[in-house]
């Protein structure tokens, strides 16, 4: 019985179309947004829960949990993928990872540590079965050979970013200003969309996509800072989110997601199978739990092998003239990979990679060369998803805590207020300053701003508090808490670059091709490399030339995250396909696993990096976020070293590229093996 072959193809062949895609392709487009929308919301606002939510976690723990987190996320889309080929099909494997989502986005609400890793668990799992399933859907609505598959990928992951770009926007701005909870719920609510849009009648998904667009773009016009970029970024989203709409609803109105679309090949799943699975995931979720805990869900606390003097005495080591930075960094990734999840990637990764090479030394020689080119690009590709992903711990920080976010000021301190007591709203303008005697932390901000929400509907957005103006209040700017720019809201940045720069990028590639000049993969590689490398430049730089109290100008970090965006562009299309080129054909599945291997592990890399930025004095109750002008230049030393690191390491790949090119033999055939 060919329920999911030559039936599938027939399908692909005869279902509804609009603008020459099947009309499934934009169910898929809106169950990938609201995903997306959900998963990006909850990354936005993590770090910044654990260290300003009930947890009180330090820079160093929030960091871990952080990097253990976002590996596991990359490391479960193999099983999930190999559970939905051999068991469930791919439409109940979407469908199971997504009510693990949503569970565990709602989980988040209870304010309880061991609640918060299960939590994590959840979404872990289900994003393991999510991701890569409904990914291979959309390569099932089109018939073998299919010329505009690869435009209907471009579509899809138009939704991704669509999605990537809105969570920040609303379910950071609404949770760092209405409460944590309440931006969790918002993901929770986008899951539960973007599930009700893949799984209900067409009709129903109809009104689903309407009434979800019309409630995210009333969102993003009504809850926004009070500056005019800001405003045009929320239109942006809002107008692209809108045409997305109008477009879907009109294709789906000639037909949608065929209900065989995913289906399992060998018919109906049974009962057994569903059991079997459902039995793993119970007992895999506190598995999971452990891991990306450090297993103190049950310990008291984290469990490390290496002790903290044997991890101490490292920072202290001393070997010939070996700097202080490369001593500490050699502590962190020692004390990292004796934890739980770091030993697990750690020992995966050697088992996985030791095997590829084995292997690789025994083919001949076409197979051999195309193997080395694939091994090392994948090492480049890890050095920069490493630096990349700092967006979502360092660079969160950084803005948090050093760039100057707050938009319009309605006034200065003058001279003659000095020894008055004034009503202000706190704002980041009052980081550094003396209320009285006693200097003004952004813990204490945080603690207010914290205070202010537990007071639910009697909670004042722009609450205002007594300030007594000392000497060094002279000059300092007054403005409203509106004006002021949530810092998770620049975790859109990325994917709203993407929305605008990824079809000019697409057709320089294609202008370039045309005219056989398009860069191997090795090249662009290298510029991946040495852009994101220049986007920590303009960290540093930015950093380097702060203000008199530590901050930092916002067109710094922009700057930043456009050079990382066109890095990305120039990277992360190249990967999967180069794997699926050089690939020997027998390897072409474990080789694409070991790429997403390597960036789980790129993942506890960022994570490692990230810890080298740690400004909070301790952590739990007594953490304290010292004033901008002592943690400036923690955040610029370290991106001045990952600018060194990422463009060395771009210069290194494009001097090795010529060799690479060579290697990938062009000339032979695909497999390489004969």
């Amino acid at each position: 019985m060919q329920y999911g072959t030559a039936a599938a193809a027939s399908s692909a062949e005869d279902s509804p179309q609009l603008l020459g895609h099947p009309t499934g392709l934009f169910n898929l487009f809106f169950a990938e947004m609201w995903e997306r929308f959900s998963y990006y919301g909850m990354r936005a606002l993590l770090v910044f829960y654990m260290t300003k939510g009930f947890l009180n976690f330090g820079d160093s723990v929030a960091s871990t949990v952080y990097g253990a987190y976002t590996a596991l996320v990359y490391m479960t889309p193999f099983l999930g993928g190999l559970l939905a080929d051999r068991l469930l099909g791919q439409r109940l494997a979407v469908i199971l990872g997504g009510i693990l989502m949503a569970a565990g986005h709602l989980l988040m609400g209870i304010s309880n540590e061991k609640a918060f890793y299960f939590s994590l668990a959840l979404v872990i799992i289900g994003n393991g079965f999510f991701k890569p399933n409904i990914s291979t859907i959309v390569g099932s609505l089109y018939a073998p050979g299919s010329p505009r598959r690869d435009a209907g990928y471009t579509i899809f992951y138009m939704g991704v970013n669509m999605g990537a770009a809105m969570s920040p926007l609303l379910c950071g701005y609404i949770g760092e200003n209405y409460g944590w909870h309440n931006g969790f719920g918002l993901a929770t609510i986008g899951m539960m969309i973007g599930l009700a849009v893949f799984v209900m009648p067409n009709f129903v998904t109809q009104l689903m996509i309407a009434a979800g667009s019309v409630a995210a773009v009333i969102g993003l016009l009504w809850f926004r800072p009070d500056d005019p970029a800001a405003i045009a970024l929320n239109i942006f989203v809002a107008v692209c989110l809108t045409a997305a709409a109008v477009i879907s609803v009109l294709a789906l109105g000639r037909g949608g997601l065929s209900k065989t679309a995913g289906a399992a090949k060998s018919g109906p799943v049974s009962s057994s199978h569903l059991l079997l699975v459902l039995g793993g995931i119970l007992l895999a979720v506190p598995v999971v739990a452990l891991f990306v805990s450090g297993f103190k869900v049950i310990l008291p606390q984290p469990l490390q092998l290496l002790s903290d003097t044997t991890v101490q005495s490292i920072k202290e080591w001393s070997v010939g003239d070996w700097p202080v930075p490369g001593r500490e960094i050699l502590a962190i990734f020692a004390a990292e990979v004796s934890k739980p999840a770091g030993l697990l990637l750690t020992l995966t990764g050697v088992l996985a990679f030791g095997s590829l090479i084995l292997q690789t030394l025994k083919m001949q020689t076409i197979a051999r060369h195309r193997m080395i080119v694939v091994l090392t690009l994948t090492f480049f590709s890890m050095l920069f998803w490493a630096f990349f992903e700092q967006a979502g711990s360092s660079l969160n920080f950084f803005a948090d805590r050093n760039v100057d976010r707050v938009a319009n000021v309605q006034r200065l301190i003058a001279e003659s207020e000095v020894g008055t007591v004034i009503q202000l709203q706190p704002t980041q303008e009052q980081l550094g300053r003396k209320n009285g005697k006693l200097e003004f932390t952004l813990d204490q901000l945080d603690k207010l701003r914290s205070e202010e929400a537990k007071k639910g509907t009697d909670a004042k957005f722009d609450f205002v508090i007594d300030w007594e103006v000392a000497e060094d209040n002279v000059g300092m700017a007054v403005a409203e808490r509106r004006n002021e720019l949530a810092a998770s809201t620049f975790q859109s940045v990325n994917a709203v670059c993407i929305l605008v720069f990824g079809l000019v990028f697409t057709a320089i590639w294609s202008w370039l091709g045309a005219r056989g000049l398009d860069p191997s993969p090795a090249v662009k590689f290298a510029l991946g490399l040495i852009q994101v490398g220049l986007g920590f430049g303009a960290f540093w730089w930015g950093a380097v030339h702060h203000d008199a109290r530590g901050m930092v100008g916002v067109s710094w970090l922009l700057l930043g995250y456009v050079l990382h965006t066109t890095g990305e562009l120039c990277l992360s299309p190249v990967g999967l396909s180069m794997i699926a080129r050089l690939a020997p054909k027998v390897l072409v599945s474990t080789v694409m696993g070991a790429w997403f291997l390597a960036t789980a592990f790129s993942q506890y890399l960022a994570a490692i990096i990230s810890q080298l930025t740690g400004t909070e004095h301790g952590g739990g109750a007594d953490g304290v976020v010292p004033p901008p002008l002592q943690t400036v230049m923690v955040y610029g030393d370290v991106f001045k070293m990952v600018m060194y690191a990422a463009v060395t390491a771009g210069v290194i790949c494009l001097a090795l590229s010529p060799i690479l090119s060579r290697w990938t033999h062009p000339e032979a055939p695909e497999d390489g093996m004969g």
